[in-house]
């Protein structure tokens, strides 16, 4: 009887975590994911569809006001405020569509209270397509206009 309440015990054990397991990496927009992957940021109120990209894809009107100011000063070839800001993205993470060197250009996008230029950019492609980091390229959402 003994070794039935415990073999029962540890069934019970093995059916919960194995829920879990399933539930976590199942997952919503706002489970966590590991760092290297394309992941939601808390600053998203709702993503669109995958963008023609195949990366998840976020509207402009829900990147934060100083993402969609960025966006816009892109468009309009600057001034921009960081001289780095028009640099070469390189994709070494390689979390973007493959291109040849040079095809990404990434832009600052400001963050109030950093002492630096902060983690948030948006990276555009020569087909003019950008994409949005919060997390300094550990992950990317396509901008949907």
């Amino acid at each position: 009887m003994r070794k039935a309440k415990g073999l029962l015990a540890v069934g019970v054990v093995v059916v919960l975590a194995g829920w879990l397991f399933v539930a976590l990496s199942s997952g919503d927009a706002n489970t966590p994911r590991p760092a290297g992957t394309v992941s939601q940021s808390p600053i998203v109120v709702q993503d669109v569809d995958a963008g023609r990209s195949g990366l998840p894809a976020i509207a402009l009107d829900q990147l934060p006001s100083e993402a969609q100011q960025t966006y816009e000063i892109v468009l309009q070839g600057g001034p921009f405020e960081y001289p780095q800001d028009g640099d070469v993205f390189g994709n070494r993470e390689g979390l973007l569509p493959e291109q040849d060197y040079g095809w990404y250009r990434e832009y600052t996008v400001v963050t109030p209270a950093s002492g630096d230029r902060g983690a948030r950019r948006l990276v555009v492609g020569e087909d003019g397509v950008f994409f949005y980091t919060d997390d300094h390229y550990d992950s990317f959402r396509e901008v949907i206009p």
